[in-house]
């Protein structure tokens, strides 16, 4: 059962139960900070969302560390190694001997969810599921406040901070002024059939397949569920893909006559996703601080999202924690600036692998160039010692 307050507000006032959210919370509690989250979906529904499941050793680290990571050391497995598959071959990288000799945790995030909602309410953490915020105000005094909507109808919770963790599509964003903040964006022009299918991995290792027809990929999630990647026209209506269309497509781009067959199963999950990007900067209006999706977007093609969510959590509770004990805000102040430049690196390293796993299908003197490039990018990641290095920096690290 989740806790209710009878309070009309708490110092901070937390928008959103996703990794940032929860993370955000747990910190806050664990430092004497009084905070409430509000979630517009039901606790079953957070629980249960597929998302990504790649956890850098840092954010391993930080939930480790905090007292967050029981399920993830328990049931999570190491994984150091990916493989790239093209015409010319395949080639393994063992980017967790590589750079700073650092793996991923694969650890599903909707297990990760469920870990930290346990946790928070075991802390006595006042969480509310099924209350949509349809109004933030205040954002530029001393007391803000939130328009909350829950089962008995709409109320207001007042705070001295506001953390909007509620996603790109989400209340908090919108509230921003005009003008007071500016958004870069770029759509790439990709788009994936993203699918969750109920088998066993195929592969050892996280496998990116370029093919001519386009990208495919294999990603271990469970010992019973595989996520798979198959990039399709923008716009696709991913029920127009069969089960059988779906195998096959897979098997002809992961070239499975050659390197072995995939196992088949039921798909029991499948969405387009459109590859894109935004980052706002900065982060933060007044009283509101912005985290994970909510304060920018990164493509899946470097499993960088919840990852980034997780370290900005981090930073502002310390930031809230600095300010509510030592009555300094200049850590939140300088919230924005601490996180941009992580983001942006990330931000790159997401465009890059945009670039080594993607290039138009068609024959006019720009696709043929791009093809090229990506072909090039290929080689020199088989064959330079020095680019497998930075690929095993970026790819695993923050």
């Amino acid at each position: 059962m989740e806790k209710r307050s009878s309070k009309g507000g708490a110092t901070v006032l937390i928008v959103g139960a996703g990794p940032a959210g929860l993370v955000l919370g747990n910190l806050l509690l664990a430092a004497g900070v009084d905070c409430l989250i509000v979630e517009r979906s039901s606790r079953a529904h957070v629980e249960r969302r597929a998302r990504a499941g790649f956890l850098a050793a840092e954010t391993v680290r930080v939930l480790v560390g905090n007292g967050l990571g029981a399920g993830l050391l328990a049931r999570g497995r190491t994984h150091g190694t990916c493989v790239f598959r093209t015409e010319r071959g395949e080639f393994a990288l063992r980017y967790g001997s590589l750079g700073r000799g650092e793996a991923h945790t694969v650890y599903p995030q909707q297990d990760l969810v469920s870990d930290l909602v346990a946790e928070f309410l075991r802390r006595g953490g006042d969480l509310r599921f099924g209350t949509p915020v349809s109004e933030v105000g205040g954002l530029d005094g001393e007391r803000p406040w939130l328009m909350a909507h829950g089962p008995q109808g709409p109320y207001r919770l007042t705070g001295r901070y506001v953390a909007g963790c509620d996603g790109r599509q989400g209340t908090c964003r919108q509230q921003i002024p005009a003008g007071e903040v500016r958004a870069h964006r770029r759509r790439h022009g990709v788009s994936w059939l993203a699918l969750l299918v109920g088998t066993p991995p195929a592969l050892p290792a996280v496998t990116y397949a370029v093919h001519e027809r386009g990208f495919a990929g294999h990603m271990a999630r469970t010992p019973s569920v595989t996520r798979y990647y198959l990039q399709c026209e923008p716009g696709t209506d991913p029920g127009s893909w069969s089960e059988t269309a779906v195998w096959d497509e897979l098997d002809l781009r992961m070239r499975a006559e050659r390197f072995g067959p995939l196992r088949r199963g039921p798909v029991l999950e499948r969405a387009v996703v459109d590859l894109e990007s935004d980052v706002l900067d900065p982060m933060q209006y007044g009283r509101l601080f912005l985290a994970g999706d909510a304060a920018g977007l990164i493509s899946p093609s470097a499993a960088k999202g919840a990852n980034l969510a997780v370290m900005a959590a981090q930073t502002l509770a310390r930031a809230f924690t600095t300010a509510v004990h030592e009555g300094d805000e200049e850590p939140l102040a300088r919230y924005s600036a601490t996180c941009l430049p992580r983001i942006w690196r990330a931000q790159e390293f997401s465009h890059w692998m945009i670039g080594l796993l993607h290039a138009p299908h068609g024959d006019d003197e720009e696709s043929r160039f791009l093809r090229a490039l990506r072909d090039s990018r290929l080689e020199n990641l088989r064959t330079s010692t020095v680019q497998q290095h930075s690929f095993a920096d970026n790819y695993a690290g923050l």
